[in-house]
């Protein structure tokens, strides 16, 4: 087991790791916010959903969701239809147009991160894929219970 000293410095690098996330948010195109950048992501990942779904995904409010959602798909980047279950919810799904989004958005973080790690090596860069997954895997969703 690690030593406490070890848990400090991992807990220091974990929080200065926002400078990174935020770094690669100043990346984003103007008119696509991380919020916006997180809905279309998770749409195209996990498919259409309702946007309850989303919410708990996003792990945020209700209310914040549905401006983030109101965003998107005020660029066109999403359609929202009647759900044939339940006609007071709505399905999102990704159009081909935010899909074009999500294209850039693609190839400006992989812009950034080759930038950034260009001294890298490939090995140094599987390296901190593999502890990261693992990292994430650890903590499992610590989300609490609804």
């Amino acid at each position: 087991m690690a030593a406490r000293r070890q848990y400090e410095e991992l807990a220091r690098q974990l929080s200065a790791l926002g400078a990174v996330k935020r770094g690669l948010g100043r990346m984003l195109p103007h008119e696509c916010p991380t919020g916006s950048a997180a809905v279309l992501t998770l749409l195209d990942r996990h498919g259409e959903m309702r946007m309850s779904r989303l919410a708990e995904l996003l792990a945020i409010d209700m209310s914040v969701t549905s401006r983030h959602v109101a965003h998107v798909a005020d660029h066109g980047w999403i359609n929202r239809s009647p759900d044939p279950a339940d006609k007071r919810s709505r399905i999102l799904r990704l159009t081909p147009t935010g899909r074009d989004m999500l294209a850039e958005l693609s190839e400006r973080h992989m812009n950034a991160l080759a930038h950034y790690l260009a001294d890298w090596s490939d090995d140094e860069v599987d390296q901190l894929n593999s502890l990261l997954e693992r990292l994430r895997t650890s903590f499992g969703d610590c989300r609490p219970p609804a």
